[in-house]
Order: structure tokens, then C-alpha cells, then sequence
């Protein structure tokens, strides 16, 4: 008796996860078939650039000072050393202050990009989530992710739908 109802779990198992549906998505390719992804990662990198030069420009003052520094060193007296080097360590840590506010986990690159790429994902998602409703999809994956997708069967790869849903097809 004990085994029939452990064979009838498994068969009751085997036929659930035979009933299931899943789903492929490439968001590289789909990202890369959208142009407002493509406008955002331009403004994202030309800011990246415009503060990145900021916080270069401060690193290359504390250089500089520095080195001026070294140079009269022998030539300044206790108090002109100690206001040196606290110029010195002020301008680096304004420096370190400004990569962080632009650069850090919570910056401004970090906000500008949410604010940026936010949309697009909801939408994308959205797109996604409306097919597999439509299809009786109970999984969709990224193929693109590397989540240990060794093999991807072209007829389950729904991004071509996606980009049609989203407007974007060809």
C-alpha cells in the first residue's frame, strides 16, 4: 500500500511539472532593439564623464599641492607645514566626498540611472508578463543572465514578441 501511494505521488508530480510552461528572454537583445535604452546609456556615460572629470580635477589639485609640498617642504616652518598638510588632506577629502556622492551606492549615477532605465524596465516587464499571461507561461527566464542556461530551444525564446508588444519589432 505504502509504495502505490508513493507511486501515485510521483506520477501526480511528474504530470504537474510536465504541465508546466516556461519561457525564454534575451534582454540583451532586447534591450539593444530599443532606442530609448540606447539614448539613456549615451546620457548616462556622458555624465558619467562630466563627473568623473570633476573628481579627476580635485585628485590632480591634492596632487599638486603635494608635490609643491615636498619640494619647499625643507623651506617652511612647523605652522606652514601643518597648514600645508591639512590643505592637502582637505582637498583629498573633497575628492573622496564628491566620488561619493556621484559614484557611491546611493550617488547621483546610481539615481540617474533608476531614473532612467526604471521606465524601460517596467515596461519591458510589463510586455513580458502580459505574453505569459496570455501563453500560460508560469516561468520566464533570461537567457542572457548566464543563470546556468546551457541550451535554449529557439521556440521558447519570446523576446522577438516582446519587442513586437513593446512596439519595437522589425
Amino acid at each position: 500500500m505504502r509504495k502505490m501511494i508513493i507511486l501515485l505521488m510521483a506520477l501526480v508530480a511528474g504530470a504537474t511539472a510536465n504541465a508546466q510552461k516556461f519561457a525564454l528572454v534575451d534582454m540583451e537583445y532586447i534591450l539593444k532593439n530599443i532606442p530609448a535604452y540606447e539614448r539613456a546609456n549615451e546620457q548616462l556615460n556622458q555624465v558619467s564623464k562630466k563627473w568623473q572629470a570633476e573628481v579627476e580635477a580635485l585628485s590632480l589639485e591634492a596632487q599638486t599641492l603635494y608635490k609643491n609640498y615636498q619640494n619647499e617642504v625643507v623651506f617652511l616652518s612647523q605652522e606652514q607645514k601643518k597648514a600645508r598638510q591639512d590643505a592637502i588632506m582637505e582637498k583629498e577629502k573633497q575628492a573622496a566626498e564628491l566620488k561619493k556622492k556621484y559614484f557611491g551606492p546611493e550617488g547621483e549615477l546610481f539615481k540617474k540611472r533608476t531614473s532612467l532605465m526604471a521606465p524601460i524596465q517596467d515596461e519591458i516587464y510589463n510586455a513580458v508578463k502580459d505574453i505569459a499571461d496570455l501563453r500560460g507561461y508560469q516561468l520566464v527566464l533570461d537567457r542572457a543572465s548566464d543563470a546556468g542556461i546551457i541550451f535554449g530551444s529557439p521556440k521558447v525564446d519570446i523576446s522577438n514578441e516582446v519587442l513586437d508588444k513593446l512596439g519595437y519589432g522589425r
